[in-house]
C-alpha cells in the first residue's frame, strides 16, 4: 500500500495540472470503489475549482471552491495517471507493487481546465473518494501529527506512547499516534534507532524516544526526496524515479546480511504485517 512518501510524490505530480484549475467534466465509470461515490458526487465536483491540493497522512486532500473537501485514498492498487495532448502518459503510483494498466480499471476521469485528463485506475478497488461538506466531521479529524511537522517532537511521541502495552511496531502504525506512517518506514526507523519491534511501546525511555523521533523524520524525509519506494521503475510527472527501495536497511531483506553486523535480517508477523529487523542490532 502506498505510504506517506509515495502519496506526497503523487500530490506533487498532480498539483501542476489540477491546483487552480476547474473540473470541467467528471466521469464515473462505476458507482463505487471501496465505498459508493454518492448520487451527488458529479454535481458537487463538476464546475468547481480545485483551490488547493494537499496531503494529510496517506490521503490527498482537495479543497474545492464550493467549500467541499475531496479526500482521495489510493488503497492497495490505486494510482493516478495524467493524460495531456501531445505529452506522454505519466503514471503516478508505481510504488511497491506492480499495477495493472488495463484501461477497464480507469474508474474515475477528471477533465481539468488545464487541458489534462486525470485518470484514477484501481484494479482491486480498495481506494476511495469521499466528499466532505464544510464543517462536517471527517475520517481525518482524529489523525496524529504529521511526521515532518513541528507538531511531532520527542515529548509529544513519549506522551502518546505512555501506558501503551502493545509493541512499538504495531503502535507506530496506529494513525492516531503519528499520521501517515506505514509498514515500510516503521521497520526502517526502528532499525536505525536500534529498537526491537517487540518492545512494549510504553516502556521506551526518554532517550530512546528522542532517537526514534529523529529517525522517523529522517527516513520519511529521505524517502520523499527519493520519490518514494518502487520495486519496478516508477517515473513521476517530472521523470523522477522512486529509488528509496535501494536504500532499504531491513525491509524486504529477509536472510540478507545486516549492513552493520552481518547477522541475517529476520522476518516475523505482527498484527498481520511483516516486520523485518536485525535481532543482533535491535536486541
Amino acid at each position: 500500500m502506498p505510504e506517506l512518501p509515495e502519496v506526497e510524490t503523487v500530490k506533487r505530480g498532480l498539483a501542476p495540472v489540477m491546483e487552480g484549475f476547474v473540473f470541467e467534466r467528471v466521469t464515473l465509470n462505476r458507482p463505487d470503489l471501496r465505498f459508493p461515490f454518492g448520487d451527488d458526487f458529479i454535481t458537487r465536483v463538476q464546475g468547481q475549482t480545485l483551490e488547493r491540493l494537499s496531503r494529510r497522512a496517506k490521503f490527498l486532500d482537495a479543497q474545492l471552491s464550493s467549500g467541499d473537501r475531496l479526500f482521495m485514498h489510493l488503497g492497495m492498487s490505486g494510482r493516478f495517471c495524467i493524460d495531456q495532448p501531445g505529452a506522454p502518459k505519466d503514471n503516478l503510483g508505481e510504488f511497491v507493487y506492480a499495477h495493472d494498466t488495463n484501461p477497464r480499471h480507469d474508474h474515475v476521469i477528471f477533465h481539468m481546465s488545464s487541458g489534462a485528463r486525470i485518470l484514477y485506475n484501481d484494479p482491486r478497488r480498495f481506494g476511495f473518494m469521499e466528499l466532505i461538506a464544510p464543517g462536517k466531521p471527517s475520517r481525518l479529524d482524529h489523525l496524529g501529527p504529521e511526521p515532518l511537522s513541528n507538531d511531532l517532537s520527542a515529548p509529544v511521541l513519549r506522551a502518546a506512547l505512555k501506558g501503551k502495552k502493545a509493541n512499538i511496531k504495531t503502535t507506530l502504525l496506529d494513525q492516531r499516534v503519528i499520521a501517515g506512517l506505514g509498514n515500510i518506514y516503521v521497520c526502517e526507523a526502528l532499525y536505525r534507532a536500534r529498537i526491537s519491534p517487540r518492545r512494549m511501546a510504553g516502556r521506551l525511555k526518554a532517550a530512546e524516544t528522542e532517537v526514534l523521533t529523529r529517525h522517523i523524520k529522517d527516513v520519511i524525509r529521505e524517502a520523499i526526496e527519493a520519490g518514494g519506494s518502487s520495486l519496478k521503475d516508477f517515473a513521476s510527472t517530472d521523470g523522477a524515479l522512486g529509488y528509496f527501495q535501494h536504500r532499504f536497511d531491513v525491509y524486504d531483506r529477509e536472510g540478507e546480511p545486516c549492513k552493520i553486523c552481518d547477522a541475517p535480517i529476520k522476518r516475523m508477523v505482527q498484527s498481520g504485517r511483516s516486520t523485518f529487523y536485525c535481532k543482533a542490532c535491535q536486541g
